[in-house]
């Protein structure tokens, strides 16, 4: 079916996420995690001298990514800048705790007067389940539970609830409180019609992580979103696209830099799934025809503004890390995206939008 929802006309928001991917330092060799940490903060830093309206953290419990505990990161961001927002990308819910998350967050939202933001997610990754003492068995009811309790926390109210999967409150009141007595919370959703739902019946915003193939097929999920906050009365808010990418000068330079680094980040997840090894072919034709924005600012300027008027997106987020890239590959990225692909964007939408009104 097609999209025939009108072209946004609001302010679209662009964001870059890390998972504190490791990355490699000017002599080739691979930082430590307190030193990927480090560079992440730097990379911060400089998004939010160029502009970017976000930075989502990603939180992982594995040895290839340096962030565990994306809201400590974020509270030193917090310090060190001025405008752009500090995001989860995504906070487990299923095995952290919806009153613990809303106390972290609503800290780092004191420090960074009013930034802070929560996606929250079952993640993509299972490690800390075991860490937390959390069985897979019970990976649905925990985050049905908890992202029941944490809707109610979010209100900043006092909070009578009951469950199964931690103690019962009544009538407790949270603190810290936020100055705005608000959080801007979203779910992150891959693949699933049921997240897409469940999403819609909180009233939250969606966030799609759309990793791979083509960004069409996420089409039926918007409209999910819309007609099951219909049936539910709550309201369909915004939607946003989380997707991989990379961007340097020409196509060839993106490519060629981006590709071992992506190699290895997919074929050692692989292993563990049972993925077959990618090969450059299928890393070409995701570039060509999914969802890897690699190329220079104008081809990856051009896919984005694609995929924002095919789904209508207010919020891009691209994760530019996946593996060991060159530590400046990446802060010259983040300068690209600022400076050239995010003005670009705007135009081409706006270009867009003109010809359908």
């Amino acid at each position: 079916m097609a999209h025939t929802r009108a072209i946004p006309s609001k302010k679209i928001l662009f964001g870059i996420d890390s998972f504190g991917d490791i990355p490699k330092d000017d002599t080739e060799k691979l930082m430590t995690h307190a030193a990927a940490i480090r560079q992440v903060i730097d990379e911060a830093v400089l998004a939010d001298k160029l502009g970017i309206d976000v930075i989502a953290l990603g939180e992982h419990h594995r040895s290839d990514f340096a962030i565990s505990s994306p809201e400590t990161v974020l509270a030193g961001i917090a310090t060190l800048t001025k405008n752009i927002k500090l995001a989860s990308g995504v906070t487990v819910l299923s095995s952290d705790d919806p009153v613990r998350v809303f106390e972290r967050f609503s800290t780092v939202d004191a420090l960074s007067n009013g930034r802070a933001q929560i996606i929250l997610g079952r993640g993509s990754f299972t490690e800390s389940f075991p860490l937390f003492g959390y069985e897979l068995t019970d990976y649905e009811v925990l985050f049905e539970e908890k992202l029941e309790l944490m809707a109610e926390v979010l209100k900043e109210k006092p909070v009578t609830w009951s469950g199964t999967v931690r103690p019962s409150l009544a009538n407790i009141d949270i603190f810290p409180k936020t100055e705005s007595g608000h959080i801007h919370t979203s779910i992150g959703v891959g693949g699933s019609p049921q997240s897409v739902v469940r999403t819609a019946k909180y009233g939250f915003p969606l966030m799609l992580a759309i990793i791979g193939g083509s960004p069409d097929r996420f089409i039926p999920y918007v409209q999910l979103y819309e007609e099951a906050a219909k049936q539910f009365g709550t309201s369909a808010k915004e939607v946003g696209v989380h997707s991989p990418g990379f961007i340097a000068d020409s196509d060839k330079e993106a490519s060629d830099t981006a590709w071992p680094a992506y190699k290895l980040y997919h074929d050692r997840i692989g292993r563990t799934r049972g993925w077959p090894k990618v090969t450059r072919e299928q890393f070409d034709r995701e570039i060509q025809h999914g969802s890897l924005y690699i190329g220079s600012p104008e081809t990856v300027a051009k896919k984005i503004a694609r995929t924002i008027t095919l789904l209508d997106v207010s919020r891009f987020d691209m994760v530019y890390g996946f593996g060991p890239l060159p530590s400046k590959s990446r802060l010259k990225m983040i300068e690209l995206y600022g400076k050239e692909v995010i003005p670009l964007v705007r135009k081409l939408v706006d270009e867009a939008t003109k010809k359908t009104t």
